[in-house]
């Protein structure tokens, strides 16, 4: 079986009452202690006390269970409308390390898998496994052809066993899931289905090689970023042979030191390319833990383990920038409609209160002091939403909290002072002002245009924000600007312009001397001429003309 399939599942184990019997006591035995506690805290009136002591506990008890339930306990970590918070914060530092599994079932793992001996494949193995994890474990080695590399290995038997506990947990799904006092908004076998989905795709080593092909051609001109390649003629669904990666993990601070390496610039690279992957590709890396990140002696920074990847489609990515710029323009009302549309509340649910706990929950998120943001503080504080209304975390979005709650979190470890909005908001505001997609452009006219009316503070602060990345070309962004302006998709906005520029009887003319004080330097008369010719010679004559009231306007602005 290469995919998950529930159906499937049920009809192999639904009379192998046997092999279920002994598993079913195992679980049982474990979480009836962890729940016999939770009780015994109730009696004694400790349940306050108790309540880290008890976070733990369920930590270990999921490690006890083995491989399914240690990724369970990483998907309920992410679980904000599943979990309580007193319990989020003890599952993220769920560790999926395990003993490693004999080198002898590990070899002969290799040669059922590639047909060959691993004396015939490698010209040196390493005799004991280098890491090892709840899914498989990893040995370095050399080809013949000289290349060094590292080679994965599934445990055995690992594909029965996680089939077994599927089953279990579907079938307690089906029964409890009515008992239990949850806001989920839908079927308890759902969550399952899309957690046994997602586990059977991590556990195809050939499906984690091509996520990783994907991954490097997309990052393909980023010279930040390093992907490990694959060796295909050495790989199947249970071995992996990839690319060995010399590098330090990123939370080795002596190492980073040793090699020079800043670790504020490791942080921005890290941050710019989880973005990249979320609002670009809309392939994104889900698991970015230290495990899974390396510094490199020449700066870069690698990614390995592609096992749990995601895809967002168009109208997602285009989503998530709505509520962006929803959140920006504090329009409560829009974004709880956003979170409709996203999944997060169902069509029939009533806005009507939940609009109000929204904006008591993101109201400061972007205020005046942005540098104070914290993903990890908003996401505590919305969590308490999660109880008190009907919102639910979509499986995708799951993940993409898991990833960014992770960046966050390493980045922190690193500097303690860093804020993921210091390198999130100058990249957000420039996709903004690039605006390569007619839905770019329409999401810039809604933060710099409310209720008929141009923001001229905002679009300051977009240009200094923007201008601060170091990376930003002011004049390439104003070809797309006169480009868009001179087309028939931008007639409203060169009407919207010229009221802007005159609107309440008078100029502005404080304005845009301050934005013109801000990109002069910037601008020169060759490059000027440069911008505008490429822009103009793509429309006629006539198209030109109907900019003459706007630019005019703008020019007898600019000589006062």
């Amino acid at each position: 079986m290469g995919t998950y399939d529930a159906v499937a599942i049920a009809r192999y184990f639904r009379w192998r009452l046997g092999t279920l019997g002994w598993r079913v006591l195992q679980i049982v035995w474990w979480l009836g202690t962890f729940v016999f506690g939770l009780q015994m805290d109730r009696w004694l009136s400790q349940e306050v006390q108790n309540r880290p002591r008890r976070a733990a506990q369920l930590r270990q008890v999921l490690t006890n269970l083995g491989p399914t339930f240690i990724k369970v306990g990483q998907a309920l970590s992410t679980r904000p409308d599943l979990v309580r918070q007193d319990f989020l914060d003890e599952l993220t530092k769920l560790q999926d390390q395990l003993p490693p599994f004999p080198t002898a079932e590990a070899m002969a793992i290799i040669e059922v898998e590639l047909g060959r001996s691993p004396e015939e494949i490698f010209d040196t193995l390493s005799p004991l496994p280098v890491a090892a994890a709840s899914l498989g474990q990893v040995y370095r080695g050399r080809l013949f052809s000289g290349e060094e590399v590292a080679v994965k290995v599934q445990r055995p038997s690992l594909r029965p066993v996680l089939c077994r506990d599927l089953f279990l947990m579907r079938w307690a799904a089906s029964w409890l899931g009515k008992f239990l006092p949850l806001n989920l908004g839908h079927d308890l076998t759902l969550i399952v289905d899309e957690f046994g989905i997602k586990l059977f795709e991590e556990i195809d080593y050939l499906n984690e090689g091509r996520n990783a092909e994907r991954f490097a051609a997309n990052f393909e001109a980023d010279l930040t970023i390093k992907v490990p390649v694959i060796y295909w003629p050495y790989c199947s669904q249970r071995v992996l042979t990839l690319e060995w990666i010399n590098g330090c993990k990123l939370t080795d601070a002596a190492s980073l030191q040793q090699d020079n390496l800043d670790p504020d610039r490791l942080i921005e690279i890290g941050v710019t390319a989880g973005l990249r992957q979320l609002l670009e590709f809309g392939f994104f890396h889900a698991d970015p833990h230290p495990g899974n990140l390396f510094a490199l002696a020449d700066g870069r920074m690698a990614y390995i383990d592609f096992g749990m990847m995601d895809q967002l489609d168009q109208a997602t990515k285009e989503g998530l920038v709505d509520a962006v710029v929803h959140l920006i323009n504090q329009d409560f009302t829009e974004l709880g409609k956003d979170f409709v549309k996203l999944g997060f509340l169902t069509p029939d649910t009533d806005l009507g209160p939940i609009i109000p706990a929204l904006k008591r929950v993101l109201g400061g998120a972007l205020g005046a002091s942005v540098g104070d943001f914290n993903f990890k503080t908003i996401t505590d504080q919305f969590s308490e939403l999660m109880y008190e209304y009907p919102f639910r975390v979509p499986a995708k979005f799951a993940l993409i909290i898991r990833s960014l709650v992770t960046q966050e979190g390493l980045a922190l470890s690193l500097n303690p002072e860093f804020k993921i909005v210091n390198v999130a908001y100058p990249y957000v505001t420039r996709r903004l002002l690039l605006g390569e997609t007619p839905a770019l452009r329409q999401r810039l006219l809604e933060v710099l245009f409310q209720d008929g009316q141009l923001q001229w503070q905002r679009l300051e602060n977009m240009l200094a924000i923007a201008q601060g990345g170091g990376d930003f070309d002011l004049l390439p962004t104003a070809g797309l600007g006169i480009r868009y302006l001179m087309s028939e998709e931008g007639t409203h906005l060169r009407q919207m312009i010229v009221l802007a520029l005159t609107d309440d009887d008078r100029l502005h003319t404080q304005e845009v001397q301050r934005l013109w004080a801000l990109v002069k330097d910037d601008i020169t008369l060759d490059r000027v001429i440069g911008v505008a010719w490429g822009a103009l010679t793509q429309y006629s004559l006539a198209q030109a003309e109907q900019l003459v009231p706007a630019v005019g306007g703008l020019r007898q602005v600019l000589q006062v």
